[in-house]
């Protein structure tokens, strides 16, 4: 049995693919650059984790993220506060980084006997934040060009 799509679900799915797609690859850019540091050799070292698995992991986690990010940005844009998209986009993003914190990092670093949890704790929180602020600045700045930024109500910024 076929499923046909309404049409206005047909008509979101490039928008939130190409949110997605852009927000993922600048999660996965920014861990990359994150991860030349001599910190993030070092935070991996401690915690184990092998090089090449975490940027495949990074760029999943990033696409996730960016999907529902980009989704939640276009199904709800008017009842996100802010004028602007890349403000709602950082907003979601803060959003995820509190569950990405609550959900996988504190179990990861508090339930686990680990010397120096608190400390791996506030690298890898701020290596969350970096990747996820790439993420939501360019979901936001793409949003413009890949969704129908017209809603009812609100105005379009045409300065230029």
């Amino acid at each position: 049995m076929t499923e046909t799509l309404s049409p206005h679900r047909r008509s979101m799915r490039g928008p939130v693919l190409r949110l997605s797609l852009g927000g993922g690859l600048a999660f996965w850019f920014a861990n990359l650059a994150i991860s030349l540091t001599p910190i993030a050799a070092d935070y991996r070292a401690a915690l184990s984790i092998s090089y090449v698995p975490m940027l495949l992991e990074a760029l999943l986690g990033g696409l996730l993220i960016a999907f529902g990010v980009g989704y939640c940005l276009i199904r709800g844009y008017g009842s996100i506060p802010g004028r602007s998209p890349v403000l709602k986009s950082v907003l979601l993003s803060l959003l995820a980084l509190i569950l990405v914190t609550l959900l996988l990092e504190v179990p990861a670093k508090f339930l686990t006997p680990m010397p120096h949890a608190v400390r791996y704790f506030l690298i890898g929180l701020a290596f969350n934040t970096v990747r996820l602020l790439a993420l939501s600045l360019v979901v936001g700045g793409l949003f413009d060009r890949v969704a129908d930024a017209r809603r009812p109500g609100e105005p379009r910024d045409v300065a230029g």
